[in-house]
């Protein structure tokens, strides 16, 4: 029997019957489809909205209100602001924890007030979000801020002379940096030396640390310190120091093993401390610090104790010391104290042993054999430390100084002061403590063409470098330098400086093109 055009009947039942199979499956799959397109994800479900934009206490910060009710199963929210058009700098993003929104009074019920900091002023801004939920959906939005101009009542930070700009396609471990000022708050800026952020109503003060997206200022003239948020509001923390031996705050602030290590003033057992003085701090508890290093007591005993008359070394009342950073060394649980009049000094965390003395041996502080007995011989060339600041540790390691290359100013008549520089340079060493000795491990001086006499800093980001040279040309201009791996520089930025040190004391890569806001 033939049917549908001679096909045979067995066939064309096989057929039909496959045909029906076929549009079974089909319709099974399309079903299929259409329930894994239902179902619901946090991102989905009553979806968050953009809400008010509100100007920030300067153009560079915003609030954005994100509205919906489904707030609490976010667990982050990150922006991102994207570059000009010619930048070379990264973008810009932020991720903040929900939590650390939620603690620092972000979140009002079914609302989040997200600071958004880091905006170019005087331009609209593409900002971009990404919310994240429970159950690790996501949502994104977008928006246009548009800033107004911003007036810099220093005159110094909005239009620096650019020596070198970054060039497209330089690769460089960071993009960002603040700078310590002090005629300012702290000021941020970018690698195409772009001003993304400074606020109104902070107090002069040197003493600065930036973590976890919140600045820790202590105070230049008091026994206090301050919490500056990115919003620009600012609080005063609970520490509680010991008086009147940490009378007010100096230098620098440098993180610690369980707190900050600090420098201070004040007044101890031997008399009025200038400049010799640091210790770890909690400064988010009344906890006591930790630590505390009187390094008129510690060199004075250690003297004693080996044969030296301490009192023609160590002078209460004067500026014999100069303590202008302190580093942990989890290496071997030490601190290493950075004496701009003498040397670098390294002593035990707990015990305050001098473990060993490092600078240049043509210095007053050589001249007693106590001293002498604990220093670290410079081998195979190169500078000793003198003057510096800024000491830190390399990523492999090494001890990296800013080395100043300037003389002592504070001791007594007659007595050695040791070499003077004309330039200034980054010195790098490796220690061998077993040996008490060191070699440089590498330089870079810049073609000796700057000199920073009494301020200045190098701090290593990526395996790139940022290098400031604070104050130059009779200490009335600064240099920010940024160079990269193979030691090439990457961009030069010159700001004036009338205040000696004041536009630049210190100047530090930050992580804004991805920072991390916790708890």
């Amino acid at each position: 029997m033939k049917v549908c055009g001679g096909m045979n009947l067995k066939i064309g039942l096989a057929y039909m019957l496959t045909l029906a199979a076929f549009a079974h499956c089909a319709g099974a799959i399309s079903s299929g489809m259409a329930a894994a397109a239902e179902i619901e994800t946090e991102a989905t479900v009553s979806p968050v909205v953009l809400g008010s934009t509100t100007a920030g206490v300067t153009p560079f910060i915003a609030s954005v209100q994100l509205t919906g009710t489904r707030i609490s199963k976010i667990t982050k929210v990150s922006y991102t602001i994207t570059p000009k058009a010619n930048a070379v700098s990264a973008a810009l993003k932020v991720t903040w924890t929900m939590t650390a929104l939620a603690n620092r009074g972000y979140v009002k019920g079914t609302a989040i007030n997200l600071p958004v900091a880091g905006l170019y002023a005087d331009y609209a801004n593409t900002v971009s979000y990404e919310l994240t939920f429970s159950d690790g959906s996501t949502q994104k939005l977008r928006n246009t801020i548009t800033t107004a101009v911003y007036t810099d009542t220093t005159g110094l930070y909005l239009n620096p002379r650019i020596v070198k700009a970054r060039a497209p396609g330089s690769k460089l471990g960071y993009n960002f940096m603040y700078i310590k000022s002090r005629v300012a708050s702290p000021v941020i800026v970018d690698t195409d030396a772009e001003v993304r952020w400074v606020v109104p109503g902070v107090s002069s003060t040197e003493a600065q640390i930036f973590q976890n997206g919140e600045f820790v200022l202590g105070s230049a003239d008091k026994s206090i310190v301050y919490l500056l948020q990115l919003d620009g509001t600012k609080k005063t923390l609970p520490v509680s120091l010991p008086q009147p031996l940490l009378g007010s705050f100096t230098h620098n602030l440098d993180p610690g093993p369980h707190g900050i290590l600090a420098e201070f003033n004040g007044t101890d057992s031997l008399g009025g401390s200038v400049d010799d003085i640091a210790a770890e701090i909690s400064p988010f508890t009344t906890t006591a610090p930790d630590q505390i290093y009187d390094m008129a007591a510690i060199i004075s005993n250690y003297m004693s104790k080996n044969g030296d008359d301490p009192t023609k070394f160590v002078r209460p009342g004067r500026d014999w010391f100069h303590l202008n950073s302190a580093v942990y060394d989890p290496s071997d649980q030490s601190v290493i104290l950075s004496s701009r009049e003498n040397f670098l000094i390294k002593v035990g965390y707990k015990t305050h042993e001098i473990i060993w003395i490092f600078g240049d041996p043509t210095k007053y502080w050589y001249t007693f054999p106590s001293l002498k007995a604990k220093a670290i011989t410079l081998t195979g060339g190169g500078l000793y430390p003198i003057g510096q600041h800024g000491v830190t540790f390399t990523s492999d390691g090494h001890l990296m100084v800013f080395n100043n290359g300037f003389q002592s100013q504070n001791q007594p008549n007659g007595a050695p002061r040791g070499v003077n520089l004309s330039y200034s340079a980054v010195s790098v060493y490796t220690i061998d403590a077993k040996n008490m000795s060191a070699i440089v491990n590498w330089k870079f001086d810049y073609g000796q063409k700057l000199l920073s006499q009494i301020c200045g800093n190098s701090y290593e980001a990526g395996n790139s470098y940022l290098v400031d040279f604070a104050a130059t040309y009779g200490w009335h201009r600064a240099r920010l330098v940024g160079i990269d791996s193979s030691q090439n520089v990457a961009f030069d930025f010159e700001y004036m400086s009338p205040d000696s040190c004041g536009t630049a004391w210190n100047a530090i890569p930050a992580p804004f093109e991805d920072l991390q806001i916790t708890n």
